[in-house]
């Protein structure tokens, strides 16, 4: 089957909402006082692209994980989607709003789930699509991004990845795809939260994992405008906390190094875009440590049988371990936003000895 013109992606619609609007933000030095933020219109026009070719991921509970963290729980299981995590919304919006501009192909930089995510979405429009990914980074992420399609570049590092990519796009004539910073991707990201505000309208607040921003930044564009009552919590490793960083000194920063198991989670910075939406539309954001996402991630497996990265815990084990304040009486939404994983990294974080023996309260 042909896949669809990339000069389709708006067609039958009507002419497209802006992406983003100038939104007032809480004053804050060195923030704008209007900051572009991506519209809720903008989100729900993403849902009406894309939502055909993606699955509507189911939300799950769990008694025991509810008891262990003191109030009902509402996974968004996002590590089912499709390429196995919710990059794939953002990715597969960007490339068809990006149309004719992504016609000679397209560019990422990437650990692992984004690359598969774009890979992916350029098969859907059959254009080129190539991916940077910083030495170390998965094994299986980058077998699966091949698989998909994609060539694959190693760096050094992720600070060289970037300079590769953008060196790519301008030889190659591609359209360099920011993982996480980029109006486009946020908007597809955001209807994570479309989907579950309809499938769990009672939510009190929102835990959501953060590694450059973009699903935190998507979530809080479309839920803050749909239901402001509703709090949402970001979560990072403390090995790679760039977006508490930025919030303590009032812009985007940089980290001289990152660490952390939640690979997914660790870029050495927070998108100048996804920042601004964080500082006007998120409660709050905390940090939890590798030991407290492994358990989570074995905590997930012997209670829902499901398999997810570290990355897609972050959320979980901060509400097993406490950290966000104020819980109230729920219930608690939580993004499990992946579940591409190494089998010989699951084993060592199954095996609780190995992995550092912490466990959630019983």
């Amino acid at each position: 089957m042909a896949g669809p013109s990339l000069t389709g992606a708006g067609a039958g619609r009507g002419a497209s909402s802006p992406i983003v609007a100038p939104i007032p933000v809480p004053p804050v030095p060195g923030v704008p006082r209007i900051a572009p933020l991506v519209t809720l219109d903008a989100v729900q026009e993403a849902r009406a692209r894309i939502g055909a070719r993606l699955h509507r991921t189911p939300v799950m509970s769990s008694r025991r994980l509810s008891h262990q963290a003191g109030v009902p729980l509402r996974l968004k299981m996002e590590s089912l989607q499709k390429t196995g995590s919710f990059k794939v919304r953002g990715a597969l919006n960007k490339v068809l709003v990006a149309g004719e501009a992504a016609r000679r192909g397209v560019v990422t930089v990437s650990a692992g789930n984004h690359a598969q995510a774009l890979a992916w979405a350029a098969g859907c429009v059959d254009v080129p699509c190539a991916v940077v990914m910083p030495a170390g980074a998965s094994e299986t992420k980058a077998r699966a991004s091949a698989g998909y399609g994609a060539e694959v570049v190693v760096a050094d590092d992720v600070h060289q990845a970037f300079e590769l990519a953008e060196s790519l796009a301008r030889d190659r004539g591609m359209l360099f795809t920011h993982p996480f910073d980029d109006p486009a991707v946020i908007a597809g990201h955001g209807t994570t939260a479309l989907e579950l505000a309809e499938q769990a309208a009672d939510l009190d607040l929102v835990v959501v994992p953060v590694g450059g921003g973009g699903l935190i930044a998507g979530v809080a564009a479309a839920l803050k405008r749909l239901r402001p009552e509703v709090r949402i919590f970001g979560v990072e490793p403390r090995g790679a906390a760039a977006m508490s960083e930025s919030l303590r000194i009032g812009r985007a920063a940089r980290l001289d190094r990152v660490g952390s198991v939640a690979d997914g989670l660790a870029p050495p910075m927070a998108g100048e875009i996804t920042y601004l939406h964080v500082r006007a539309l998120v409660d709050d954001v905390v940090r939890v440590s590798d030991a407290q996402i492994t358990a989570a991630v074995r905590a997930l497996a012997e209670t829902t049988r499901m398999v997810v990265e570290p990355a897609g815990a972050a959320g979980v084990a901060a509400l097993l371990f406490g950290r966000i304040p104020d819980l109230g009486a729920g219930p608690a939404g939580v993004i499990v936003s992946g579940g591409n994983v190494d089998s010989s990294l699951l084993a060592e974080i199954l095996d609780p000895e190995r992995a550092g023996g912490v466990a959630p309260p019983s």
